[in-house]
């Protein structure tokens, strides 16, 4: 899995790459944790749903 992603970040109101900073395999699916290098803005993503659609 790529370790980079380009997602718009709603704290900066821009598109920004995020960066990979954690995974896990769960019975879900893959969880991956990515954040901003700009805000520190995070989220998660389990096999393709992220927490940022909340």
């Amino acid at each position: 899995m790529a370790q980079e992603l380009d997602f718009d970040c709603p704290e900066c109101g821009t598109e920004r790459r995020f960066y990979r900073a954690a995974s896990t395999n769960l019975h879900l699916g893959e969880k991956v944790k990515w954040h901003c290098p700009e805000c520190s803005y995070g989220f998660v993503r389990i096999d393709g749903i992220d927490s940022s659609q909340a």
